[in-house]
């Protein structure tokens, strides 16, 4: 018997991605462009784990199918946690991450490496076609950097230096692979994945 699971979002990148980590058999997912469309929540929670709750319930309700929905950004000590819940729109305005890593960069200007401290966190929330529901999270450790470097990745991607690669590259200069190995997303998605198999 198959099990469709809709994941909250449109992103073909994250589908791909989920597919993958989340390779039980019998296991199906589409995206929200392969269901009946409906107003997608406002994600007004103070924390990534209850914006991530906010899309799964919205997305189960209106659909009645088994629900997984995300929600990640980065937190920098050094401005109390920020940019956080808004790091997708930090600037004002939402998607320009141009505008954002500049933000953070202007903010971080004279604050030395060792305060710098840094890290990616992705919640991940699945809602069962019975209502039960399951969290995960995943993190990345880093430093942010003095300016960019590297042109891949994207978002906050090329000032995140990774604690795993010694601070000497960005997220942006890596393999998709090396990535994946360390990502908060791929954290995140094996945590699930491990809390799935016991259920």
């Amino acid at each position: 018997m198959t099990k469709r699971v809709v994941i909250a979002t449109n992103n073909a990148h994250k589908l791909a991605e989920i597919r993958t980590a989340l390779d039980f058999e019998g296991w199906e997912f589409c995206t929200l462009s392969e269901v009946e469309p409906y107003q997608e929540p406002e994600e007004d929670a103070d924390t990534f784990a209850g914006n991530a709750y906010i899309k799964a319930k919205a997305a189960h309700e209106h659909t009645g199918l088994a629900a997984l929905a995300d929600d990640s950004g980065l937190v920098v000590d050094a401005l109390g946690g920020r940019p956080g819940v808004y790091s997708a729109r930090y600037c004002g305005v939402h998607g320009d991450d141009e505008g954002n890593n500049a933000k953070v960069l202007a903010e971080l200007d004279g604050v030395a490496d060792p305060e710098r401290t840094a890290r990616f966190a992705c919640a991940l929330c699945f809602i069962d076609d019975d209502g039960t529901r399951v969290d995960a999270e995943g993190f990345i450790e880093g430093r942010i950097g003095h300016g960019l470097m590297g042109d891949g990745g994207f978002g906050y991607d090329p000032m995140f230096l990774p604690d795993a690669f010694g601070w000497s590259k960005s997220l942006a200069q890596v393999t998709q692979a090396e990535k994946n190995a360390i990502s908060h997303r791929g954290n995140a998605r094996r945590a699930l994945k491990d809390k799935l198999k016991n259920l």
